[in-house]
């Protein structure tokens, strides 16, 4: 795995010697091209590369960004390996979110005037110097949010917020699991649930992070453990809201801890994720794990079992009012300081192959970010580069983080 480390550091020290000599950003801003991330085919992390590519105009209805950060999701290891349903066709540029100022608008498009500090989604090719997007799809931001924050703050918080409030319908003395308490998900969930009187908030998480988030949540378990006892041991009847991103044997774990007139949401399957690479026997696996579904039992328990996919949701479904929405609610509580984006680490675009590593380990508190106008900076010894780059086992390497040393990072 050393070895393996070695090469990924290899690899981006390259990427650094091939950039401009001089003030490279600068001179992309005089040019017609941009920097940006690659995936030139599905698989492991050397399918990721850094290069230039014509800068994007905006069409009718568009907004052109010059982005400032972007925001790294679970999903986008997903799309890497081609782990998802329906994948689209390589070479493509990765990411779902960023945060910028406006640079330009294309034609009959209101709202946005050039200098704006806005956040926004984009369908695919966001992890790039420029994007040009659909205005349904751009948010303005408070003059108090950082471009990191901006980044962190559109998938992970409209997530949360209408998951809880919009499917499960979070209200007083409420009790929540959520897994993977301590990504920015988990995070975002955390604040959200803090903001309505007496919810109760279970979470799984890495034995690392426990000490980070014990605060944001009010029962912490070992991600490696059974946790249905557990939970039961402090609330025989079970839970009203379980929010699940794993899939597999937690679905039914999911199901069985649910209180009458509770709801399950599935929201995400990274279990289906432990090599480099897509693997069918993962696959497999957490397909077979999943509880069949009875709707007859559904009936019998008063229980209900829902799915959501934001992104789906916005590019597919034309929910775009509904997420303006919940964006709106959200900003409202970011200005009242009930809210705040958890940003884990800043990372250059040449640096994507570590951040992407340290994603797949479960090594982040919140949300990985890719800072466009960040320098590369050399890689550390004990670096997560160094870890999980097979993905063997991975469970059991999780258990062993708590003595990890972990790399520096700027927040």
């Amino acid at each position: 795995m050393a070895k393996e480390g070695t090469e990924i550091a290899e690899e981006t020290e390259q990427m650094i010697d091939q950039k401009e000599p001089d003030n490279p950003v600068s001179a992309v801003v005089d040019s017609k091209e941009m920097r940006a991330v690659v995936l030139t085919g599905f698989g492991g992390l050397n399918k990721l590369k850094v290069t230039k590519k014509p800068m994007p105009e905006p069409q009718e209805g568009e907004v052109k960004i010059r982005v400032k950060a972007c925001g790294l999701n679970f999903l986008d290891l997903m799309v890497r390996q081609g782990n998802i349903d329906n994948p689209p066709k390589t070479p493509l540029v990765p990411g779902f979110e960023c945060s910028g100022i406006v640079e330009s608008v294309g034609e009959n498009t209101k709202g946005f005037e050039i200098g704006d500090r806005v956040m926004a989604f984009v369908n695919y090719n966001a992890w790039a110097e420029v994007v040009c997007t659909p205005l349904d799809f751009v948010y303005k931001i408070p003059d108090d949010m950082t471009f990191p924050e901006a980044a962190a703050f559109s998938m992970n918080f409209v997530a949360a917020y209408m998951m809880l409030f919009e499917v499960a319908n979070l209200r007083e003395g409420m009790s929540v699991l959520v897994h993977s308490a301590g990504g920015a998900v988990g995070q975002a969930v955390a604040q959200l649930c803090s903001t309505v009187p007496n919810v109760t908030v279970f979470g799984t998480a890495s034995p690392f992070k426990h000490e980070a988030i014990k605060h944001s949540v009010t029962h912490l378990f070992d991600r490696n453990i059974d946790y249905v006892p557990e939970v039961k041991k402090i609330s025989p009847d079970g839970v009203d809201i379980v929010l699940d991103c794993l899939c597999g044997e937690n679905t039914g774990k999911g199901l069985t801890l649910l209180k009458p007139m509770g709801t399950y949401i599935l929201y995400g399957s990274s279990n289906m994720v432990t090599g480099e690479t897509k693997s069918f026997f993962s696959f497999a696996k957490s397909w077979w794990q999943v509880e069949k579904v009875n709707p007859i039992k559904l009936y019998d328990e008063n229980k209900v079992i829902a799915g959501f996919s934001l992104l789906n949701l916005l590019f597919k479904q034309g929910g775009c009012k509904q997420v303006k929405t919940a964006v709106q609610k959200l900003l409202s509580l970011y200005d009242q300081k009930k809210i705040k984006p958890v940003v884990d680490s800043l990372w250059a675009l040449e640096e994507v192959k570590e951040a992407m590593q340290r994603i797949h380990d479960r090594g982040n508190i919140g949300k990985l970010i890719l800072d466009v106008e960040k320098s590369p900076t050399p890689l550390m010894a004990n670096d997560s580069t160094e870890t999980s780059e097979a993905g063997e086992e991975e469970e059991e390497q999780e258990g062993d983080n708590d003595n990890k040393e972990r790399m520096p990072f700027i927040q």
